[in-house]
């Protein structure tokens, strides 16, 4: 099933989960897939790291569970600066064999040590090989606050501009906690003739380590409301995880309210908090249903 003709029908509402590290069990993450399952969501997006440092054997393993026991539609992300079309044709046959037919297109991150490839130097180049070489439905990622790389906003949503383009059906967005943000950026992808349903990325904080590594990481303003919540509660990580969900919660019921196409959570494979958050907004986004 494409994850493109949910969006025809109702309010998108998906997860996102990552596979254990090469040196873990793959066995380790199934007991949150098993509680992430009695949520319903939509789709679930397994992550995949890039080039030589990856675990794309876990990826799909975790896709093809997903698929098979649970009955979850999987989406396998595929960062392409790393691997040459060699490489991507091999990953995308292991991707039909198993049944995964939804596909995240990025670019990736650099990996200290590893050469780019020169077959694809932006995710836009991956989404059109993609399309060369079966049916696949490819989502694309977007920045509402722009890519940390690109030099202003107008350039960033030019380059969103060619993933769709290029063939990607629908996006999703890196975390942000202003929804004003959100707002300016889907307005400015719709002037620029983007016409693909978006899903805004929410990552609930439950730690002050984790918010501020995810924030060097993909330079996500923090409005003041947010920042008053960390330092009031940043010594008590009980408080602080009930805030973070509290600031999720209130940013998704006022995304829903402006109509957005999808929500898209960022779980940290934890179910109790995707738990509380679903919860609290399954009503809502029900009423989204078209």
């Amino acid at each position: 099933m494409k994850i493109t003709s949910i969006f025809e029908k109702k309010t998108v509402f998906s997860f996102e989960v990552f596979p254990p590290k090469k040196t873990s069990p793959i066995e380790s993450v199934y007991g949150a897939l098993e509680e992430l399952q009695q949520l319903k969501p939509d789709f679930i997006s397994v992550t995949l790291g890039a080039g030589g440092s990856g675990n794309g054997e876990n990826t799909i393993a975790v896709a093809k569970r997903l698929r098979e026991k649970h009955g979850i539609l999987p989406m396998a992300h595929l960062p392409c600066i790393h691997y040459t079309k060699a490489q991507i044709d091999v990953i995308l046959e292991d991707f039909r064999a198993n049944g995964i037919e939804n596909i995240l297109a990025l670019r990736g991150d650099l990996v200290p040590d590893l050469v780019p490839s020169e077959d694809f130097r932006h995710a836009s180049d991956l989404i059109e090989y993609i399309m060369s070489k079966g049916d696949f439905d490819i989502a694309a990622a977007c920045y509402p606050e722009g890519h940390t790389e690109a030099p202003n906003m107008d350039i960033d949503i030019e380059y969103l501009k060619r993933k769709v383009d290029a063939g990607a059906s629908h996006l999703i967005s890196q975390l942000f906690f202003d929804n004003e943000a959100f707002y300016n950026f889907r307005w400015r992808a719709e002037r620029a003739g983007i016409h693909v349903p978006i899903e805004a990325g929410i990552m609930p904080v439950t730690s002050r380590k984790q918010i501020e590594r995810m924030v060097s990481m993909c330079g996500a303003s923090l409005p003041r409301k947010f920042t008053r919540i960390i330092q009031k509660y940043e010594n008590n990580p009980e408080a602080l995880r009930d805030a973070g969900i509290a600031y999720a919660i209130d940013q998704i019921v006022d995304l829903l309210a402006e109509g957005v196409d999808g929500i898209h959570l960022y779980t940290m494979n934890n179910p109790y908090v995707a738990k509380r958050i679903s919860e609290a907004v399954s009503g809502i986004i029900r009423t989204g249903d078209k």
